[in-house]
């Protein structure tokens, strides 16, 4: 148990309202904490969720504790049980619930894949728990792995946690946190980043929630607010995963409503039919006493062990007649296993045997699997071997992993499981194939899991990968873990490109390069126009400017850059108000080929950041594309609406340099080519000139 810390609000052995005995803390978050305790009175183990002081006193906080424990009316095992809401005397307020002992969902991803037939069972659970809430009118709002919790570690038994911002969807009751967006992005419904939520928004967080445990990691929800936007709009990628999961996954998901599952109860109905027990598969048994010689060679060795070892255990046997000696038999082990493993921690190795020569033929084929001795005393013998040829079996198996850089094998009785690690995908292929083949003659159950290395891929060979690729501007990973990236992990790409046909073979070329990991393209699709300046543009952060879209018709930011016909796209550049000494270019790169100077212009011909726009809210504005209304009352230089032929996309460029960018002002408009070279010449010229980029791409569609 974690001990007390100086800031704790309880302290161990703290009795809370003559009931609650303090036994230590469990969590810590921005609001509060979650302390273990146990009931004096009855001696159960309870959940202690407490408000730190400066939120205790606060009525919207308050509510929320309140609104949770009102969730003690949804009576049902897969939903945490409330007791009740209380206050100390010291004036902290804290709700009492279930201790539910066991993994979240999220502890059990971080370590492992997690099965699909596990996670079936999982929904099955959460389904019905989610009936009981909805029943009531509650909505969770926040279902994701960490607040799915497997009490005792089984799928069967999982229970939902932390309604805290649990909704009430019942007539006249009053929501928590509001209408706006409550949840975590990753796993919340499109409809709630627009402020609704409903019952059905459970259950696509219930299918984002099985995908991420499937995959093994957290989907990445987008880096800024447009891009979330249009992810959600997109289903989710389910490429690789097996039905009935995927189908499943497809089901509770989908974006629009009226293709997502209809209702908790119909998920439970679906998943109790795929869920019926199905008649057992055991793998073909031996004839016999086992005398019939399998095909292939691991079958072969197998028959030339057994022989030998029935040979040494009858003549011991008859060497103790002789001598009068008896021998206590050996304990029975159920069941018979074996577990070695080899890796750059080092090797480990540990079986039963049913007498010393087969022990001895055990530890010389983990030392030749493994280049190590097997440590004394690492076998056992022991009765219950499952048949005379389960050693030469797992003798044989041994055998096969020798070239694998990393290795895990474990047998129990007649299952394998093995986990390892191959330089190469041809490696891996081959090695799986191989040991599944061997399994399958030798009548045992086998599930391999070999992956591709290496174990840590570095940063700089995936930007080495990439560099080909950029010839629409800068690509890089996004947000690469600095020690590099390890199995499984997923390496995202940003930039531009100017075909899907390059970002198809972009794809394509990192998959080949990087083992076991995954790949997503998050590169936006430009056209040539585009790209031919983006070429030249150097490798800059938009420290100090943001480009800001929006209606002219309404006013309002648009997130995503996407306009229709008939739209009218207005725009901003915004920059902290204190900003001085700086010079500020901005263009607008047409989809016909033209590059539009909107800053200077004629009208503004001055352009130190401290002689253009207005100062807001600390923050200066700057518009450089305007509203039809502005142009008609001669208040703009510059705009545009969305027509026929001007569909595509087209983009807003920002430069703050140290002087004048170019000197003099430019024309209105001049081709893409020639701006291209004008500003490739001042880069060369004037290196450093330039301190800050930002850009926008406006999508203009029917």
């Amino acid at each position: 148990m974690i001990g007390p810390l100086p800031g704790d609000i309880f302290r161990q052995g703290q009795v809370l309202n003559h009931t609650y005995e303090i036994e230590g803390v469990l969590g810590r978050g921005g609001t509060g904490e979650v302390y273990r305790a146990r009931n004096q009175i009855s001696g159960r183990i309870v959940a202690i969720k407490a408000l730190n002081a400066q939120f205790s006193g606060n009525d919207d906080y308050i509510q929320l504790m309140r609104r949770e424990e009102q969730m003690r009316d949804v009576m049902n095992d897969a939903v945490v049980r409330y007791s009740e809401c209380s206050r100390t005397d010291q004036g902290h307020v804290f709700l009492v619930m279930d201790f539910i002992d066991g993994p979240s969902m999220n502890d059990i991803m971080m370590r492992r894949r997690m099965d699909p037939r596990e996670l079936m069972i999982i929904a099955h659970r959460v389904a019905e728990g989610l009936v009981a809430a909805h029943g009531r009118g509650i909505v969770h709002r926040d279902l994701s792995p960490d607040n799915v919790v497997l009490r005792d570690g089984a799928p069967e038994k999982a229970t939902i946690i932390d309604f805290g911002i649990a909704k009430d969807t019942s007539a006249g009751a009053k929501t928590i946190v509001g209408n706006e967006f409550a949840g975590k992005y990753e796993y919340a419904a499109p409809e709630q980043l627009e402020g609704r939520a409903e019952k059905r928004s459970d259950l696509y967080a219930l299918g984002a929630t099985l995908l991420a445990a499937y995959r093994g990691q957290v989907p990445f929800g987008g880096a800024t607010p447009g891009e979330i936007v249009r992810r959600k709009q997109t289903k989710l990628d389910t490429e690789g995963v097996p039905d009935p999961l995927k189908g499943l996954i497809d089901w509770l998901a989908a974006p629009a409503l009226a293709d997502r599952a209809p209702s908790a109860e119909a998920v439970v109905d679906r998943l109790a039919k795929a869920l019926k027990p199905v008649s057992a598969r055991g793998g073909r048994q031996a004839s016999g006493s086992g005398s019939a010689v399998r095909k292939g060679r691991g079958g072969t060795l197998a028959v030339l062990v057994a022989l030998l070892l029935g040979l040494m255990v009858g003549g011991a046997w008859y060497a103790g007649l002789l001598g009068g000696l008896t021998t206590p038999p050996p304990p029975v082990a159920a069941p018979y296993q074996l577990a070695a493993k080899f890796g750059p921690a080092g090797s480990a190795f540990s079986a039963h045997a049913p007498d010393e020569p087969a022990a001895a033929l055990l530890r010389q084929a983990f030392a030749g699997a493994a280049g190590a001795p097997a440590p004394e005393g690492s076998v056992t013998l022991a009765a219950g071997v499952p048949d005379e040829l389960w050693v030469g079996h797992v003798v044989t198996g041994l055998g096969l992993m020798q070239g694998l850089a990393e290795w895990d094998l474990a047998v129990s009785d007649r299952a394998v499981t093995l986990t390892g690690l191959a330089d190469s995908r041809d490696l891996a292929v081959g090695k799986t194939t191989a040991i599944s083949d061997w399994a399958r003659q030798a009548g045992l159950t086998a599930r391999v899991d070999i992956v591709i290395g290496p174990r840590i891929l570095p940063v700089a060979g995936v930007e080495e990968m990439i560099l080909p690729f950029a010839t629409c501007g800068q690509l890089r990973p996004v947000q690469p873990p600095a020690s590099g990236y390890a199995i499984g992990d997923t390496v995202v790409v940003s930039g531009a490109l100017e075909t899907e046909v390059a970002r198809d073979k972009l794809r394509e070329s990192l998959e080949a390069g990087i083992g076991e990991r995954k790949v997503r393209i998050d590169a936006t699709i430009l056209n040539a126009d585009l790209c031919a300046i983006r070429k030249v543009l150097p490798p800059l952060e938009s420290d100090n400017l943001t480009i800001w879209l929006g209606d002219g018709a309404t006013g309002q930011v648009n997130l995503s850059g996407i306009y229709r016909a008939g739209e009218n796209p207005i725009a901003e550049v915004l920059a902290p108000a204190d900003l001085t000494g700086l010079s500020l270019w901005v263009v607008v790169v047409d989809n016909t080929g033209s590059v539009y100077n909107l800053l200077p212009n004629i009208r503004q011909e001055a352009h130190e950041i401290t002689d253009v726009g207005e100062v807001l809210n600390g923050q200066r504005r700057i518009r450089v594309l305007f509203s039809v209304e502005d142009l008609q009352a001669k208040r703009g230089f510059l705009g545009t609406v969305v027509s026929e032929d001007s569909f595509g996309k087209s983009e807003v460029i920002a430069f703050l340099s140290r002087t004048s960018l170019f000197g003099i002002r430019r024309p209105k408009d001049e081709s893409v080519a020639s701006f291209a070279e004008a500003l490739a010449e001042i880069l060369r010229e004037e290196p450093g000139n330039i301190v800050s980029i930002a850009s926008r791409v406006i999508d203009a569609r029917p």
